[in-house]
């Protein structure tokens, strides 16, 4: 993915879920944040971040939206909206061995009580795709959620039970960042969420894990990294 019109500023303070103070080119802007989780271990006074100029709009209440921060050398892409993309793109481009050749590739598909970011079919399988951006990391081990998740672990139930009726499952993580060489669930965060992962792989849900290649106006796949649940 691509992004037009980036720019460099400094992190001031965050408002509220979507609002935060940033300054541009020395002054003072209010910019929209693309990401609801809490980011507290990056977002703080004095980061560096990477943002994108919208311009003047009557449909948006600011110019900036706010898509990445420095972490020391390891550029963070914040955008939550990217990683379906991301990996979507990635399986259209035969990109993912386990979904080589797919030949049939859906957004946004209901299962019971529901919907999961893709629905696939190839030759030999057919399932449900569910996609978790992954923004924090620690010592070069990368996590998730950086906040309580119900949603969450209720897509992976979910996913267990279309398992048993006939379909694959998968969970992608996508670590929004080159760098990291571990993922795990985030066990202190949400027991819950970790629990049910645990379960959801020893019941036949499959956990996929990719980093990225990140950049000031750009993110693309990149290799996959392993896990311990």
């Amino acid at each position: 993915m691509i992004y037009e019109n980036t720019r460099n500023g400094i992190f001031i303070e965050r408002l509220n879920r979507f609002l935060a103070k940033v300054f541009i080119n020395n002054e003072e802007h209010f910019v929209h944040v693309k990401n609801t989780g809490r980011c507290k271990e990056i977002l703080f006074r004095g980061q560096r971040v990477i943002l994108q100029f919208h311009g003047d709009s009557p449909q948006r209440k600011t110019k900036y939206s706010l898509i990445g921060v420095w972490k020391e050398d390891m550029l963070i892409n914040i955008d939550s909206q990217v990683p379906n993309s991301v990996i979507f793109d990635g399986i259209k481009a035969n990109l993912i061995s386990e979904f080589k050749d797919t030949t049939i590739l859906k957004k946004e598909q209901t299962f019971g009580n529901s919907r999961f970011d893709m629905y696939y079919e190839n030759s030999d399988s057919r399932g449900y795709i569910e996609v978790k951006g992954v923004t924090l990391e620690e010592n070069l081990i990368s996590m998730f959620p950086d906040a309580p998740t119900i949603r969450g672990t209720k897509h992976i139930r979910e996913l267990i039970h279309a398992k048993k009726d006939g379909y694959e499952g998968f969970i992608v993580f996508l670590v929004q960042m080159r760098g990291p060489t571990l993922f795990k669930p985030n066990s202190e965060m949400d027991s819950d969420f970790s629990n049910s992962l645990k379960e959801a792989a020893s019941k036949g849900v499959n956990i996929l894990v990719y980093d990225s290649i990140v950049t000031e106006n750009s993110i693309v796949l990149g290799n996959k990294i392993p896990h311990k649940l």
